[in-house]
């Protein structure tokens, strides 16, 4: 196993334990372990390019750990009340129609191959920004609602216009015809 693949692992390993620490109330280290993970994640993709260590298990591990750690904040935001749960809805929606998206495309028979374009970067960055901004808020009690409503509404519309690409790209290969 590759040194990225091993610190995709740990990020895997830190999502239950980063849940039952917001449930129970451990606010900052819930904080500290997202932010963790977040930087696990930065730091498992550069040497992965840097080191030249990108593998299949890593390339199928790496974003599973990443939904699941998001969808772990954001559910449980939700849960809490600390988030809408419209906006949950909206986040993690957005992720499994795009499961179902390449899922139904495969069944067809269409390769449909899922690369981040640059409204979903700029999504994972504004959803990512949200979840760090909201457990410091809650962790270090700043008072920050503006803020965090300014950054719901940035994060709302980016997993919309994310979720419209994607689903652009998908009724593309859907209406091309297979060859004879």
């Amino acid at each position: 196993m590759t040194i990225p693949n091993m610190i995709t692992v740990a990020r895997l390993l830190a999502v239950p334990v980063f849940a039952w620490s917001l449930l129970d109330g451990r606010l900052q280290t819930a904080f500290f372990l997202f932010l963790a993970a977040g930087l696990s994640d930065a730091v498992d993709g550069f040497l992965a390019r840097r080191w030249n260590q990108h593998s299949a298990f890593g390339a199928w591990l790496d974003p599973i750990a990443d939904k699941l750690l998001m969808a772990s904040a954001y559910g449980l935001l939700g849960y809490l009340g600390v988030l809408p749960a419209w906006l949950v809805l909206l986040v993690i929606g957005r992720d499994v129609l795009i499961v179902a998206a390449v899922a139904v495309a495969r069944l067809l028979g269409k390769a449909l191959e899922v690369r981040p374009i640059l409204v979903s970067k700029a999504n994972t960055a504004a959803q990512v920004f949200l979840v760090v901004l909201v457990l410091a808020n809650l962790a270090f009690a700043f008072a920050a609602d503006q803020v965090v409503w300014a950054a719901i509404l940035v994060t709302a519309t980016l997993t919309i216009l994310s979720g419209a690409a994607y689903f652009n790209i998908w009724m593309h290969l859907m209406r091309r015809v297979p060859a004879p």
